[in-house]
């Protein structure tokens, strides 16, 4: 089971949320808040309360629909950066005119699951990459050693010029 929380119209760029979301991608849910705790971003705050948000949800949802939800098993699945509205803005310049700029806003989405007590995570059903060694069609393994046909026409075209 999957639970998240959402922040939206955050105003930060969303390149310097990644930054910090790509800090606790994967992690325990306590060892993301412990990061997050002491990463000197301006905007590390802001993701620790949204996690420990999703966290409560987990334990909400889990008391709601009687689930068994370990909280020590939770671990952040995924933390999304989104890109929000831009507000457009004048900066005044020289001799008159104007140069715009744009304040940009984020939407920041991050997902808890439960990992099984192996540590491996809860799968649910999700389709697998197979890597096949089935060759790919055209190409042969004879072609490695092949030699390359030279051209003759940038040759006939550089003598008769001369």
């Amino acid at each position: 089971m999957e639970f998240r929380a959402e922040s939206r119209f955050i105003r930060v760029s969303p390149q310097k949320v990644r930054l910090v979301l790509d800090l606790i991608k994967g992690r325990r849910a306590e060892d993301a808040l412990n990061t997050l705790a002491f990463t000197k971003k301006s905007i590390a705050p802001n993701i620790h309360k949204l996690l420990r948000s999703a966290i409560e949800n987990a334990n909400y949802i889990g008391q709601e629909k009687g689930l068994d939800v370990d909280v020590d098993n939770l671990y952040v699945k995924n933390a999304v950066a989104n890109d929000g509205p831009r507000m457009k803005r004048i900066r005044p310049a020289p001799m008159g005119r104007a140069f715009r700029y744009q304040r940009r806003m984020a939407h920041i989405q991050i997902v808890l699951a439960e990992r099984n007590a192996k540590g491996a995570a809860v799968t649910t059903g999700s389709a697998e990459v197979t890597t096949g060694s089935a060759p790919v069609k055209g190409k042969t393994a004879g072609r490695a050693g092949a030699k390359k046909k030279t051209r003759t026409k940038a040759a006939g075209k550089k003598a008769a010029a001369k």
